[in-house]
């Protein structure tokens, strides 16, 4: 859903000295970190220092939109670095689409690449904790309070959170700028802009007390999708060190020329934005206003995703964890106990009756048929259309990164957040989608205006304490611990993880036999090669792909 930013070091504050008698010089009201892009002036909260708004590229305006990100040119004289950078352009919220995560992103602008970094004074090759944002890939922003790295800083760790471009303006593949690329491809900006920032990083982040060597990549849901493709593309292996995946979804995404596991052709798509968009030719729509475009891609059809085009992403993300082509770092990956209780616009309508709910399960599972419905029985058909939902996207995927992690060597951690509380509970949303985040940013009082209070109890910022005390041990050394704590055992034939519930356990096979049921379904989807495994589940699946050896 967010970003974080991370923390820098104070860098030009003259120590006291001399004799008694003289006054020692003044310390500078703000820290100045000098850096190979430039010298940058920041602000202090505290024991932590934070610089925001810094510009690592270019702004994508003009001929510059759907193009790779361009580096910001190294500054020649001091930049104040003490404001929020603008949010990168998207919808505007919509009064009857009100939820729990609306807040304010602040003015919107095509330039809005930029990140933000706290960190501890005097910080010294501190672990980096890259954050990246959610929001469906079409709105979020790293200013958001909720990503405020203060308290991460103050575990340890320098914490990033980057802008990058979103919807149509960040995800558009089209024939014509497939044709002026010199790699004849388009699409996938958004996660080049990511690439960007983690090459900024690398080259700047000691200036503000971090270890470039030790770089760690962070997100939630969208965010933790654009881990996910992070990690699978060739392009940013050797840009981070470790991964955390929080509440990501392995769906199929689109090819670049050709329709490609039930979707269409991502530069069909892009043809039919520009007709809506009433552009003749490119030139014309790179002057389409950005919130005009943004209005009407959806009409044609356009929907934020990557695309597989054999360059940035080589192959569906299935297929490159299957054949261990990710990047093999350590990971925390998990997800939400009530992840679909706040998104129920994932799961399909409610059948009439439980005899109407069993025939359509029926209809579309086959022999397969009593094995989900005794996962999912028709007792309560709306808590197990839920709970199908939530498994077949969050709870599979999160296993089966940890699975995968674990097969190619690098040690793998899973974790189920189960924690709820009065005004959650009562609510109806008992650890909803992204109801982690303020435990492991430790910004329980920096939420949403509309998010269920959490209450300010010892037990409540214990929970939080823990997790993010497992979150920057992990990203300082690979391995996630906690004082006070449970050992968090490595993901493997055990199927451990840790269950944070009101304090954190360890538990053993978070999903049983329903990831196995799952697996066989994306299995034959992915043999079939004409069905998507998004969000069809359940009522909504299709009828079954028939049947293969690959898949037993």
């Amino acid at each position: 859903m967010k970003g974080l930013g991370f923390a820098a070091m104070a860098a030009g504050a003259l120590a006291a000295g001399g004799c008694a008698s003289m006054p020692s010089p003044p310390l500078a009201a703000e820290p100045l970190a000098t850096a190979p892009a430039g010298s940058f002036q920041g602000t202090a909260d505290g024991d932590v220092r934070v610089w925001r708004g810094i510009r690592y590229a270019e702004a994508p305006v003009g001929p510059l939109r759907w193009k790779p990100p361009v580096a910001r040119a190294d500054a020649d004289s001091e930049v104040a670095a003490t404001e929020f950078g603008a949010s990168c352009v998207q919808p505007p919220a919509r009064a009857d689409l009100a939820t729990i995560y609306l807040d304010d992103p602040g003015p919107l602008s095509e330039d809005c690449l930029s990140l933000n970094v706290w960190s501890q004074k005097g910080a010294r090759k501190a672990p980096v904790i890259v954050w990246i944002h959610g929001g469906a890939l079409v709105s979020g922003s790293s200013r958001l309070g909720m990503y405020d790295g203060a308290h991460l800083a103050r575990k340890g760790a320098v914490v990033v959170s980057i802008n990058y471009r979103l919807g149509v303006l960040g995800f558009l593949a089209h024939p014509a700028l497939s044709a002026e690329s010199p790699e004849g491809i388009s699409g996938n900006y958004g996660l080049l802009d990511q690439m960007a920032a983690l090459r900024w990083v690398r080259r700047n982040i000691a200036a503000f007390g971090g270890d470039p060597e030790n770089v760690t990549i962070a997100g939630e849901s969208a965010g933790a999708l654009s881990a996910m493709y992070l990690m699978a593309s060739p392009r940013a292996h050797g840009l981070f060190d470790k991964a955390i995946a929080q509440s990501a979804y392995m769906v199929s995404v689109p090819g670049l020329k050709a329709p490609l596991n039930g979707h269409p052709a991502a530069e069909a798509v892009g043809a039919a934005v520009q007709k809506a968009a009433a552009a003749p030719d490119l030139a014309a729509l790179r002057a389409v206003p950005a919130d005009e475009l943004v209005a009407k891609a959806p009409t044609a059809g356009f929907y934020a995703q990557a695309t597989i085009d054999g360059k940035v992403l080589p192959r569906q993300i299935t297929d490159v964890f299957d054949r261990g082509e990710q990047a093999k770092v350590p990971l925390i990956v998990g997800f939400n106990q009530g992840e679909t209780r706040s998104l129920r616009g994932l799961v399909p309508p409610v059948p009439a009756s439980a005899r109407d709910y069993e025939a359509a399960i029926r209809k579309s599972y086959g022999k397969d048929a009593d094995r989900f419905l005794r996962a999912y029985p028709s007792t309560d058909v709306e808590e197990s259309m839920l709970l199908a939902v939530r498994d077949a996207l969050y709870g599979w995927t999160s296993q089966r990164m940890a699975a995968a992690q674990a097969r190619a060597g690098a040690a793998s951690y899973l974790y189920l957040f189960d924690h709820g509380y009065p005004a959650a509970d009562e609510a109806g949303l008992h650890a909803f989608h992204a109801s982690e985040l303020p435990y492991m940013f430790g910004t329980m009082r920096q939420t949403a205006p509309a998010w269920p209070t959490i209450p300010d109890t010892a037990s409540e910022r214990a929970l939080s304490d823990a997790m993010m005390d497992y979150w920057t041990s992990f990203a300082r050394t690979g391995h996630p611990v906690a004082a006070g704590q449970p050992n968090w055992p490595v993901f493997g034939a055990g199927l451990r993880y840790m269950h944070f519930a009101e304090s954190p356990i360890v538990a053993a096979d978070p999903l049983g036999d329903s990831y196995a049921l799952y697996e066989e379904t994306v299995c034959r989807r992915r043999a079939d090669g004409t069905v998507s495994w998004n969000w069809n589940v359940g009522v909504a699946a299709p009828p079954a792909s028939p049947e293969t050896d690959l898949c037993r």
